[in-house]
């Protein structure tokens, strides 16, 4: 009934490592295609607005699209299908985690996103709080969640062209960040928002013929793969416990999730890209939609890999699992369809990296230095000739980074960022919004303590204290800290709020909600 499932492990050949010719011919025709969208959207760049927000010209579908884009990055594409592969059912926790978000940041945060603010998130947090400190507060957590994010990003990147063309990781890093910058630096929103749609386009396409295939093998009965995985591994593939054991981690991941997406700077980013309100919203529907399709059948892949080509080749390749879908490929398509999906993958990757890398560049050039160190003078050449230093800067933190955490998985990674943005971020965004007696001193007390705090305990926790720096026992046995941290960060922005009264931010509430209900005076 499964015809594959009694292949020796011989029988399965590779030609991950070398390079091929339909490898080859994929990654450039991608790679050209990217840049040749860079070379056009670089004639169109020619103001801030442009650099930062595509001139705010994008329709609603077209920001589907390219949240989509933004959203289902490495981490979702092979990271998920690796953690199934080897984890089993509980890998499906990070698939239905990060879908659950949207609805949240449809109904809470899209449309008094886009009314409020005009480049970074910051804009809504300072709305009617003094700029200087709670811009710089609101940096850190900008900064650190947009880093952890491309940490993950240039691991998967690493992996895939090593695997691909043999050439050394390290290099492979350096490559993938030399790509990115060209994006960012030359074409800004604009090319980085089309390539965001084509690569979603190119995703959404490349998992359905994947699963269609997968399917098929099992006569399109999702049960006859589940019993197939069962029957290699124990009915425990099945069942929760293998990834999650501890109750308190799986809520706390949770949180992580769901809420790290309302708090994360290059999906935020997105919505001052749209018309409108209106095209905000319907965006985020747009989104979801495509998001939810491809959450749903991304954990098939996993299953089928974990069936069909076995969690010991997986594992043998890349012992974070990131290559399974790759794998999978090769086995049921050949060297043309492996060559496919893994430029498919390389073009997430690009896409992602090229939009986390201008979040972080607009947080340094728009919040610091225009807002906070030219006190909001500075001319249209100088901001985009900043933030094209910052993206540099940040560019080569991203290389550095991919280096330095070679071997992770980038779901797991990616788990942490959001982590942090649901501590940093969320909260003083949230309550920035919605709650009149918020105050200057309750945000930066919130964002800080968010940061300082998750970030603090991701170091001392197993992920860090000894799967980087090797030691024997964590500090804290707690693997994702956003029940602690997030939590934290509400306390310390509701307590301070309540200790520094500030009237003035109280009287421009009202003007802060007209803006958020009706647009007046939104850009």
């Amino acid at each position: 009934m499964f015809p594959m499932l009694n292949l020796p492990l011989a029988a399965i050949q590779t030609s991950l490592g070398s390079p091929t010719a339909s490898a080859i011919f994929f990654f450039f025709i991608i790679v050209s295609l990217t840049l040749g969208i860079t070379y056009w959207a670089a004639k169109r760049t020619r103001s801030t607005k442009d650099f930062y927000a595509a001139g705010r010209s994008v329709s609603a579908l077209q920001n589907g699209f390219a949240l989509s884009g933004d959203y289902m990055s490495a981490a979702s594409f092979l990271g998920i299908a690796g953690l199934v592969s080897l984890k089993g059912y509980d890998g499906m926790i990070y698939a239905t985690g990060w879908l659950v978000g949207w609805p949240a940041l449809m109904f809470l945060i899209a449309e008094p996103l886009r009314n409020l603010g005009k480049y970074t998130f910051a804009d809504v947090v300072a709305f009617r709080l003094r700029q200087t400190p709670v811009r710089v507060a609101s940096a850190i957590g900008g900064i650190l969640t947009v880093l952890f994010y491309t940490i993950a990003q240039m691991v998967g990147s690493g992996n895939l062209i090593t695997l691909m063309f043999g050439i050394p990781y390290e290099a492979a890093v350096v490559i993938v960040g030399g790509v990115m910058l060209a994006y960012v630096l030359f074409g800004g929103m604009i090319a980085t928002t089309w390539v965001q749609i084509i690569k979603a386009i190119l995703l959404l396409l490349g998992v359905s013929v994947l699963c269609f295939i997968v399917l098929y093998k099992f006569n399109f009965n999702p049960g006859n793969l589940y019993a197939a995985v069962a029957a290699k591994y124990g009915q425990g593939a099945l069942e929760p416990g293998t990834l999650v054991t501890s109750p308190i981690d799986a809520v706390s991941l949770g949180l992580a999730l769901m809420f790290g997406l309302l708090g994360l700077p290059h999906i935020l980013m997105r919505f001052f890209t749209v018309p409108d309100a209106k095209a905000a919203r319907t965006s985020v529907l747009y989104a979801t939609g495509f998001i939810g399709y491809f959450y749903c059948i991304i954990p098939i892949v996993g299953f089928g890999a974990a069936a069909l080509v076995g969690r010991d080749i997986i594992t043998g390749i890349d012992k974070g699992g990131n290559m399974a879908a790759p794998l999978l490929a090769e086995l049921l398509g050949g060297t043309p369809f492996l060559g496919f999906i893994a430029a498919v993958a390389f073009a997430t990757i690009l896409a992602v990296v090229a939009g986390l890398t201008l979040a972080g560049a607009s947080t340094l050039s728009h919040d610091i230095y225009v807002n906070v160190i030219k006190r909001g003078q500075a001319t249209e050449q100088e901001q985009v000739s900043v933030a094209k230093k910052a993206t540099v800067v940040f560019g080569i933190l991203a290389v550095l980074l991919g280096i330095l955490f070679k071997g992770q998985n980038v779901a797991f990674m990616v788990g942490l960022a959001f982590a942090i943005a649901c501590s940093a971020n969320f909260p003083a965004l949230i309550m920035s919004i919605l709650w009149k007696k918020f105050t200057t001193a309750g945000a930066v007390a919130s964002i800080l303590t968010g940061a300082i705090l998750s970030v603090g305990l991701i170091i001392i926790s197993p992920t860090i204290w000894v799967d980087v720096f090797k030691n024997a026992q964590p500090l804290i046995g707690l693997k994702n800290p956003a029940i602690i941290s997030m939590t934290a960060a509400f306390v310390a922005g509701w307590l301070v709020s309540l200790l520094t009264p500030e009237q003035s931010a109280q009287d421009r509430f009202e003007d802060e909600k007209l803006r958020t209900y009706l647009g007046v005076g939104a850009e």
